[in-house]
């Protein structure tokens, strides 16, 4: 058995900025998956950065016969060491395309600009030399205090992947917010998940999240035979975690932010507590801010920065569950234009085009079923549905 464990120390080619992002860096004997982990995009939220290292250690200490290799990066270094959220702009919210195709060249970048892409490189430099499948994780924490969930970018890879872990999983949630990173793996065809761990400062964070990770490795393959001993104590910490919470929700309200538009949360919330449709949530310069729905909050926003205020999710039940998992299987999605008033978006491939005057009240229920998430406004009659591309 030929294992290798790289530390934050600089080597070969490496900069000391890259030397500084990589976390570590666990090679097993053989072919085989190669896991990737990400956290502190936000430099706010260290408890993730202390899980993986926690998990390095204990592969290198017990000397487990990992397969494949396991790889964890720093998000956002500047941010991290200053304790904040970020420093110029929100570094989960840059991965577009656009962006990606507009980077500046360093000497002319912003902090945010220079953190992408160095972490780019970072990634990039790991999937070009992956023998086996990718699966990748980005970990999280919050303001507020809260159980654990995953959240995916909902196509059936990472659907398989995000069901294997006890905990909730929520649908909807990854693809209101435009340019996280990851949204972009989920593009790209990889089996992908956002874990958060509970509140940024909490020690059960980072211990879920240890738990996290874990369960991905185990999941992925990497641990096939070669489990620590306390493995199943991992699973129950996160069972236990969510414990009386759906097992799968999916997101019905969002409450974005603006600049300066004074929105202040209401104390005591925390996230998947139960809210009726008209309770008070928060207030801003407007007024009064309301559920629109009976459900569950989350991620209530107790920080000064951030671009949601909360979001709401209610619980969907496994017989839809299942028939989405079917239709999509079948490939109805594909025939969704044959639906009355929908029609193909003829340049943007995965796209559909609803007449919200032909096509009422199914529109939402429908598209979510044959994996039509990510949906937007054009003019008051037309609404644009669209599939990950890696569904297409």
């Amino acid at each position: 058995m030929s294992n290798e464990r790289e530390g934050g120390d600089s080597s070969g080619t490496e900069s000391a900025d890259l030397a500084d992002r990589l976390i570590g860096h666990w090679r097993g004997s053989g072919d085989g998956p190669t896991v990737i982990c990400t956290a502190g995009i936000h430099g706010n939220e260290g408890a993730g950065v202390l899980a993986v290292q926690r998990v390095l250690a204990r592969i290198e200490a017990d000397r487990l016969p990992l397969r494949g290799e396991f790889v964890g990066f720093r998000g956002n270094l500047r941010a991290l060491r200053a304790g904040r959220r970020f420093l110029d702009e929100d570094l989960n919210r840059v991965w577009t395309e656009s962006r990606l195709a507009s980077l500046s060249p360093p000497e002319e970048a912003s902090s945010e600009h220079r953190e992408q892409m160095e972490l780019r490189e970072a990634i990039e430099s790991v999937l070009e030399q992956a023998l086996g499948p990718v699966w990748f994780m980005d970990l999280h924490t919050s303001s507020a205090e809260g159980n654990p969930f995953i959240c995916i970018g909902d196509t059936l890879k990472s659907r398989a992947f995000s069901f294997r872990f006890p905990l909730p999983v929520i649908l909807g949630l990854e693809e209101t917010v435009e340019g996280a990173l990851l949204e972009r793996m989920t593009s790209r065809g990889y089996a992908s998940l956002g874990a958060e761990g509970g509140q940024h400062d909490a020690p059960e964070s980072a211990k879920c999240l240890e738990a996290v990770i874990w369960t991905g490795l185990d999941v992925a393959g990497a641990l096939r035979g070669a489990r620590p001993s306390d493995f199943e104590a991992w699973g129950q910490c996160l069972r236990g975690a969510a414990e009386g919470i759906p097992r799968v929700l999916e997101l019905v309200q969002r409450h974005g932010l603006a600049p300066g538009d004074g929105f202040e949360m209401l104390p005591g919330f925390r996230s998947f507590r139960r809210v009726a449709r008209g309770d008070l949530l928060a207030r801003d310069h407007g007024g009064e801010i309301r559920a629109q729905y009976d459900g569950r909050i989350l991620l209530p926003l107790y920080q000064a920065v951030g671009d949601e205020g909360f979001f709401l999710v209610r619980g969907v039940k496994p017989f839809w569950i299942w028939i989405s998992w079917a239709g999509r299987h079948l490939g109805l999605g594909a025939l969704a234009h044959w639906l009355p008033g929908v029609r193909r978006d003829p340049e943007r491939p995965g796209c559909l085009r609803v007449d919200r005057r032909v096509a009422r009240g199914w529109v939402r229920e429908i598209f979510h079923l044959l994996g039509y998430r990510k949906q937007h406004l054009e003019g008051e009659n037309t609404l644009v549905v669209e599939r990950h591309r890696s569904e297409h």
